[in-house]
This record gives structure tokens, C-alpha cells and sequence, in this order.
């Protein structure tokens, strides 16, 4: 597609950025005074103080992970809402359970924009086979095409023979759902000799998207576009050009950080995705989603201008268990902290030939010494309780995966 959703997708990035930035202290503010978490967190944060991303950086980040504890001690959102709980559109749940609030105006978490990149239109008819059950995905496409004029058929999932004979009767020229859900229907439909041609566009997120899935669907006459979000934060980017990363969306602050830390990371660097909406009634900021991602450097070649993501390219909680004693990803960015020498560690775990657990701290070093090796090890002990070895290796030589603990052990 040539056109775009909005005037702000071909913005100039300084003008977005100053845009984003000038948002946050009033942003800030809002979160600090009406979410009790927030006010917590940000008790010392000046709130016209953060108008830079450096500034944001210091605030710690919230990561999801810590949901489900903070919404047992404060029920049910852990106290980051903003609004009274008889006051949201709707309420979900996610495994584990986490709660998600949604707010009560129109296209709350922006999926309308993935779907207009996806080539959806006033007119079109969406089979929507995303989960309207518990969670929250059904709901988060379903307002967006309303908010982009599509009719919206709610399949939800399962029931494939069902689902292929809707799509026989209402004849839509457009699914939303994962997928490997399409491709089931599609197949179940041949085995059915029914005709689901009417399908030629497709905006699939919950699972990867891969290549030969991609091909298998546009000799069948599908475009398919695919979107990456989550529960709490609903769209953070989504795909305008087959195989050129997503495009982060327009309503979020989003930043890459190295795992288990608050720092980010250098641009094309593998780290975790962590995000600032600007949500009045959810107001999530520096929130961790746990998932990898990099950012691509240069602009899409669709001609929308903000900045784009690799996708998502794993999880970023690598937590190990060694010796009966967890090792979190922190702990290998607090003993790297503490060594401003150490460029970059990663932890590597793995069984000796006795099959005893063995942890070596992997680190680049511009300048080696034997004195920092010993430092280290004595740091490794220090914050987590456990010996380990420590490697020194040239800057540049650890992959750029995002891992900071790779865990070697085989248990089979």
C-alpha cells in the first residue's frame, strides 16, 4: 500500500521524537498522581525532568514478569490504573492469571493501523478467528477494524468445519487470527472442497511468521501482513512491507534494553523490548515485555518513517537454576556494572564431565588483565552466591542474540 493510516506515520523523525518527548512529563505526571504503583515508583521523579530519553532511562522499568505479584499484593492491576475499575470498557485475564484493563474509547489499543497496513479497508469483511475468550486479542482487532470501517465477523478459535463454511456463506475478504489457524482452515476447506477464495489480505500475529507459511499463502491469492503486541500494551509494531521489519506504531515510546537491566542498548543490538505507552487509563511506562527485538537501522521502504524492529527473536527472562539457586539475568548485569571495564558478559552454564553444574562468565574487554578476572570472580560469588569462572574475550566476540544467560545443560 502507497497511502497511509495518518499524517503521523510519514512525520520526520525529529518531529516525532520531539512530539513523544514533549508528552512525557505530562505523562508522567498523570501516572505518578493517579496510579498508586506509579506513585511509588516514581516517588523521587520530577516529572518535568524527564523530557529526554536519558532521563527516561532512569527510571526503572517495570517488567511483566513482576504482574503477577504486584496484582496479588494490590488486586487486581497491581495499582497501575488510573480510573476507577467500574469506569474501563473491559476487563481480561492472561495466563498466569495476569489482569488487563481496557480503556473505554474507541480503537484503545491501535490495531487499526495494523490492519490499514495490512490493506484493510472501509467496506471490507474481517473473519476474526483471534480469542474473544479471557484475553484480550479478539477485542484488540475487532475495534481496530471498526475504527478503520471493516464489518467484523467474531469466529474466535476452533470449530474449523464451522469456520470454513462462515467464510463460504459471508464470502470476507479478510482474516486476522495466527497463522497456523489459516493455514489449518485453508487446508480443512480443500479436504471439504469448499470454496474460501474470497480471503486475499490477512494481519496473523501470536506465532512467527515463516517464510514458506508466507509463500504457501500468496499462491493462494493471500497478502498477509503480520503485527507484534501484547496484553497489557496492545500494538507496538507491525509489518507494511513483506521482509522488512515492523514499523513501531505511533503510540508508543518504545526502547531496547539490555535483559535484565534498565540500560539500553546500542542500536542493531539484540535486547529486550520495553515500552512507554500513553495510555491515560493504563499508563504504563518502562514496561519490560519480557520478548527480544533489535532495532533496523534506516527508514521502511513503504515510506513510513518511524523507527523498525527485527521482530520478536525470543524471550529475554533467561533465569537458570544452578546448585539449587536461581541466577536471573540482573545478577549478570549488576557483576558487569560493577566492572565498568566489561563491554558485554554472558553467563554460560553448562554440566562438567563429572555432570556437575560449571558457570563461566564470559566477558568482552578492551584492555585484559589477570587482576579484573580475579575481581570478577570474586563479584560473581558476591551476588550470586555461587563460583564461577571467568573468560576474557575481545570486544565483538560474543553474538548479538541477546542472551545473557545461555544454559547449556542437557536433562534428557
Amino acid at each position: 500500500m502507497t497511502d497511509f493510516y495518518d499524517d503521523l506515520e510519514t512525520r520526520s523523525p525529529e518531529q516525532r521524537e520531539q512530539a513523544l518527548l514533549g508528552s512525557l512529563p505530562g505523562h508522567i505526571a498523570h501516572a505518578k498522581w493517579k496510579a498508586p504503583y506509579f506513585g511509588k515508583l516514581l516517588k523521587q521523579v520530577d516529572p518535568e525532568a524527564v523530557r529526554d530519553r536519558s532521563a527516561l532511562a532512569s527510571i526503572p522499568v517495570t517488567r511483566k514478569s513482576d504482574l503477577i505479584a504486584l496484582q496479588k499484593e494490590s488486586p487486581p492491576f497491581g495499582g497501575m490504573t488510573s480510573v476507577a475499575h467500574g469506569d474501563l470498557g473491559r476487563i481480561f485475564s492472561s495466563p498466569g492469571p495476569i489482569y488487563d484493563p481496557q480503556g473505554a474509547t474507541g480503537d484503545f489499543w491501535r490495531f487499526g493501523r495494523a490492519l490499514w497496513a495490512a490493506g484493510l479497508r472501509r467496506g471490507d469483511v474481517l473473519h476474526n478467528c483471534f480469542s474473544y475468550h479471557f484475553t484480550p486479542a479478539g477485542f484488540m482487532v475487532d475495534l481496530g477494524a471498526q475504527a478503520v470501517g471493516c464489518a467484523v465477523f467474531p469466529a474466535g478459535v476452533g470449530q474449523t468445519e464451522m469456520q470454513v463454511q462462515t467464510i463460504a456463506d459471508l464470502r470476507p475478504n479478510a482474516y486476522g487470527g495466527t497463522p497456523s489457524f489459516l493455514k489449518i482452515i485453508l487446508e480443512k476447506a480443500d479436504e471439504m472442497g469448499v470454496d474460501v477464495s474470497c480471503l486475499g489480505k490477512a494481519l496473523v500475529s501470536g506465532e512467527a511468521l515463516l517464510p514458506a507459511v508466507r509463500e504457501s499463502f500468496l499462491k493462494r491469492g493471500i497478502e498477509v501482513r503480520q503485527c507484534y503486541g501484547t496484553a497489557d500494551l496492545g500494538l507496538i509494531a507491525y509489518e507494511s512491507s513483506p521482509d522488512a521489519g515492523l514499523v513501531v506504531d505511533e503510540g508508543v515510546l518504545l526502547e531496547i534494553v539490555r535483559p535484565g537491566s534498565n540500560d539500553p542498548v546500542s542500536e542493531g543490538e539484540v535486547g529486550e523490548v520495553v515500552v512507554t505507552n500513553l495510555s491515560t487509563e493504563y499508563p504504563l511506562i518502562r514496561f519490560g515485555t519480557g520478548d527480544l527485538s533489535a532495532l533496523l537501522p534506516g527508514q521502511s521502504p513503504c515510506g513510513r518513517t518511524n523507527m523498525r524492529i527485527k521482530g520478536w527473536m525470543g524471550r529475554a527472562d533467561q533465569t537458570a537454576k544452578v546448585k539449587g539457586m536461581f541466577v536471573h539475568p540482573s545478577q549478570v548485569a549488576e557483576i558487569a556494572k560493577r566492572h565498568p571495564q566489561v563491554i558485554r558478559a554472558r553467563l554460560v552454564i553448562e554440566h562438567d564431565a563429572q555432570s556437575n553444574d560449571r558457570m563461566t562468565l564470559q566477558c568482552e574487554v578492551a584492555n585484559d588483565g589477570d587482576s579484573l578476572a580475579s575481581a570478577i570472580s570474586d563479584t560473581i560469588r558476591e551476588v550470586t552466591k555461587l563460583r564461577g569462572e571467568v573468560s576474557v574475550v575481545q570486544p565483538g566476540s560474543l553474538a548479538n542474540d541477546g542472551k545473557v544467560i545461555d544454559d547449556l545443560r542437557k536433562f534428557n
